[in-house]
């Protein structure tokens, strides 16, 4: 079978400065408010031929119940499931949802079918970590590609197709259980925990409100006490609370997601000089330094600056030179210019890492 996989390289560029102002809500949550994860089994229909085949039994089974219930009898022996797949529902439900509220949820295959696309997931029962019903799903399903089987045998595919989502195809059967809301001492705590920010929310809450309201007990938490005119109205407050506009001290990251082969950087992220040989494809990353004279009557001084300037080729056909201090973006650019698959520049950033020149902390999802 001659199968063709073709991928799609997205650079996202989060163009700011190393720190920048958001809201408290968005870089922080507060004392009382938690997730909860749920999960379920269910069928998927409606696929192209790309669903379990007989190998996966507890597929045959589940449509066997199913037609039961709906007084249908069929041997087992008699069904075929190319068009059907079993699958794992899974969400995470915010703790101040209530009954009837809609949420997304994601499908993954967990038979041998091929593909999800254009599937229907059926009504699925939602189950707590104590093993409670409290909620359903059903719904189109959504995947992030597709894939196209010839009569021939060949196939083409692009990026992850099993495993997708059902925007708001999960619908809540039971309010969920939040913790009540405090009246006179609240605690905050940092998603990303950086003392920086910490330091940060405390002073722009104290500014806000007047006195020393606010207190950082570390990194990560920051601890409140309600002034005695807002305890009256404690959601009010919260609400101005969580509004205050922070300045956020942001650590370099770069994101790679294998799946679909993105890469996600800030601006912000250095890469200092280095050469890495990667199959047929050579990278060199350069460093012209630079007198950087101040102008007449600025008193400013005379320094050195680095320039570091990235050079990329494959097979000594193509090279790429770019200006200026290199970053992610511009090494991923000449990579891509070369035609180099985004699984192959996922590993060159692995090695960048690896090698101490990528400054900046990795993550791989």
């Amino acid at each position: 079978m001659k199968v063709k996989l073709l991928f799609v390289l997205v650079i996202l560029s989060f163009v700011y400065n190393p720190v920048y102002a958001q809201r408290i809500k968005d870089v922080a949550y507060m004392s009382g408010k938690n997730s909860e994860q749920v999960i379920g089994y269910g069928i998927v229909v409606g696929l192209a031929g790309t669903g379990d085949s007989y190998r996966s039994s507890f597929t045959v089974q589940s449509v066997t119940s199913m037609l039961k219930r709906f007084g249908v009898t069929v041997p087992q022996t008699d069904l075929k499931t190319k068009n059907v797949a079993a699958v794992i529902v899974t969400a995470t439900l915010n703790s101040y949802l209530k009954s009837g509220a809609e949420f997304d949820v994601t499908v993954s295959s967990m038979g041998d079918a091929t593909s999800l696309q254009g599937g229907t997931l059926l009504m699925t029962p939602l189950s707590s970590i104590r093993g409670a019903v409290i909620g359903y799903s059903q719904g189109a399903i959504s995947v992030g590609g597709y894939e196209i089987n010839t009569s021939s045998g060949n196939r083409l595919s692009k990026n992850h197709t099993l495993a997708g989502r059902v925007p708001r195809g999960g619908t809540l059967k039971e309010s969920m259980s939040a913790t009540e809301l405090p009246v006179d001492e609240i605690s905050v705590f940092l998603k990303e925990p950086d003392l920086t920010t910490s330091q940060n929310i405390t002073s722009a809450i104290n500014q806000k409100f007047g006195g020393e309201v606010a207190k950082a007990l570390d990194g990560a938490e920051i601890k409140i006490i309600v002034p005695q005119d807002k305890q009256a109205n404690i959601v009010g407050f919260l609400s101005d609370l969580e509004n205050i506009t922070v300045q956020v001290d942001d650590i370099a990251k770069v994101v790679l997601n294998e799946r679909t082969g993105t890469v996600i950087s800030g601006q912000n992220v250095k890469i200092q000089p280095v050469t890495i040989t990667h199959g047929s494809l050579n990278i060199t990353i350069r460093n012209y330094p630079i007198v950087s004279q101040p102008e007449a009557f600025s008193q400013g001084k005379t320094a050195v600056v680095d320039n570091l300037v990235p050079y990329a080729s494959q097979d000594s056909t193509n090279t790429v030179a770019i200006q200026g201090a290199s970053n992610v973006q511009e090494v991923a650019a000449a990579l891509n210019s070369l035609k180099v698959s985004p699984r192959d520049i996922i590993s060159i950033f692995q090695a960048l890492k690896e090698a101490g020149a990528l400054m900046a902390e990795l993550i791989i999802m």
